[in-house]
This record gives structure tokens, sequence and C-alpha cells, in this order.
């Protein structure tokens, strides 16, 4: 079992437009609802790839009640804590003229001290057995800020796998707790460190901070581009596999889920990273994030190339 955490949710809403003209009525070819939020799409691809996630998170009113059915259909399980705050909503637009996709984010409402006390209580009845706890996304407002670095404790007591896929304090806090693994693109690695990274070497060097800070293994994404990895003792460089990209919004997750697939089954992180790779490229092709075909990652991951990195 793989406990997929995340406070924040959504219900996700794709339209496909032959064309987006700002301030005009535009009309949607393709409209497509489901669930979806950081968790959310981990535990999904996990599902696609054979293994078992639970989901946990927060949920409310109508929206939230979708997610769970969704979730239902598709035989994820989950256990989520009811709150009073709604569940947000967000929307993806992609201009089939440009291809372009524009991603509109509902900010999530927060949630209150006894809704977290609850979340951390089903973590805690949970935990026992799991082979990896994944933390993933921003902690909804009105928690605790070290709550990723009070779940990677719990985690490391119950002997499981602890992995951090998040930015700025939630992520800076846990690394005194020595996760497993973290996860930050460029972007959030920068952010962290509070500089630019304007090249490999740079980003190498932010890696090793990163890790001599507590993290026991880093892994750095770049959108389409290479992906690093870092063991404490080695760098690896993968090379994800060019795909036609349908729709890129929830690839960093399914690369999660596919490098945690692979590490809980025994794979070395290089080769991890590899079918993580696999996995965010296949769910590229899909317009519904998480939401890829277990083949298509079978068949990507053959050309996703994996290198040691040379000083």
């Amino acid at each position: 079992m793989i406990l997929c955490f995340g406070t924040t949710p959504a219900v996700q809403r794709v339209m496909v437009l032959p064309q987006l003209t700002l301030d005009a009525v535009n009309r949607a070819v393709t409209t497509l609802d489901g669930a979806a939020g950081k968790s959310v799409n981990v535990a999904k691809v996990l599902k696609s790839l054979g293994e078992r996630p639970v989901a946990l998170g927060f949920l409310g009113g109508d929206r939230g009640a979708f997610v769970r059915r969704v979730l239902d259909e598709k035989g994820v399980e989950s256990e989520f804590v009811t709150v009073a705050s709604r569940t947000r909503e967000c929307l993806t637009v992609i201009d089939k003229l440009t291809g372009t996709h524009t991603e509109l984010v509902e900010e999530s409402l927060p949630a209150t001290s006894a809704d977290f006390d609850a979340l951390l209580a089903v973590v805690h009845r949970r935990i026992s057995g799991c082979r990896a706890l994944v933390m993933s996304g921003t902690v909804a407002a009105g928690g605790p800020l070290d709550l990723y670095l009070q779940l990677t404790r719990l985690a490391h007591k119950a002997g499981t796998l602890a992995v951090v896929d998040a930015q700025g304090r939630s992520l800076t806090e846990a690394l005194a707790a020595q996760p497993d693994l973290v996860k930050p693109n460029r972007a959030e690695l920068a952010a962290t460190v509070g500089q630019a990274l304007n090249d490999e070497a740079a980003v190498r060097s932010a890696m090793r901070e990163i890790q001599n800070r507590g993290a026991r293994r880093v892994v750095v994404t770049a959108g389409a581009g290479a992906v690093l990895a870092f063991d404490g003792r080695e760098f690896w460089r993968i090379v994800p596999p060019q795909v036609a990209v349908a729709n890129p919004i929830g690839s960093g997750d399914a690369f999660t889920a596919g490098l945690v697939s692979r590490l809980v089954r025994g794979d070395d992180l290089g080769e991890a990273c590899r079918w993580g790779a696999a996995a965010g490229a296949a769910n590229a092709l899909t317009l519904m994030p998480g939401e890829l075909r277990r083949e298509d990652v079978e068949h990507l991951v053959r050309r996703a190339s994996l290198s040691l990195v040379t000083p």
C-alpha cells in the first residue's frame, strides 16, 4: 500500500478549443471533467501501474462528493476528511491552433486545526505496513508549517519510504526530518536555495546543498527537459522520451508515481527515474491529468535514456 497525501484535491475540467480568443466567446469542441490535484494524480497513476494507492486529504461540498465518486469508479481507495470548505476546481484550456495549455487554478480554502488533527489521525492509523508515504503539493491554509516534517518522522518510525514533492516552507521544514527523497522542479529548487540556477552545474550544486540539509536523495525535473537525480554519491541524467503532447498538466505527478512505484520494487534511483520519465511522458498523451495507460509507460520507458553524470 502507498499513501498519497495532499490537502488540496480538485475537480479538474479540461476544455479543448479550436482557437482561444481573449475577450470573446469561445466554444469548446471537447470538455472533460475529472478528479485531480497533485496527490490524486499520483494515486491514479499508481493504480494504473498496478500498485495499491490510498488517497488521503480534505474534501468538501458537492465537488468533494464528485471527487470521491470518480475515485471509487476508478477503483482508487481513499479516505478523506470531510471539511466545511467546498473543494476547489481547476480549469485547463487547450488551444488546438497554437498548442498552448492555459491552467486556471482556484486556490483552496482554509481548513481548521481540528480538520488537520483528524487527517493526521488517519495517517497514524494507515501508516503501519505501508511501503511509501508520498506528500504532494501545498498545505492548505490553517495547517501546521511543519506538517511534512511531522509526516516524514511518522513514516520513518513505521519503516516507510517518505517522499516529499513540495516547495517553499513545506519542503524546507521537511528537510530537518531527512526525507528519503525530495522532488522539486528547477524553479522550486532555485526558490528553495535562494539563487538562480542558470546551468546544469548550478543545479547539481543546489542539489548537493539540499542533500546536505537533510534530503537523502534529490530528483529535479525540468518539464520535457533532462531530469537530474542524486543519491548522495552519484548523479544521473535522465532524458525523457519526446511525445506529441495532448496535455502536459499532471506530468510531474505522474513522474513521482512512476518513480515511487519502481523504488518500492527495489530499483536504484537512476532506473526508477527512467520509469518516472516514461510515466510523465505517457501522462502528456492524455487529456485528463493522471489517467495514463500502463502500456504507454512500458513502451516509452525503452525510449528514456539514462546516464551517469561525470564531473
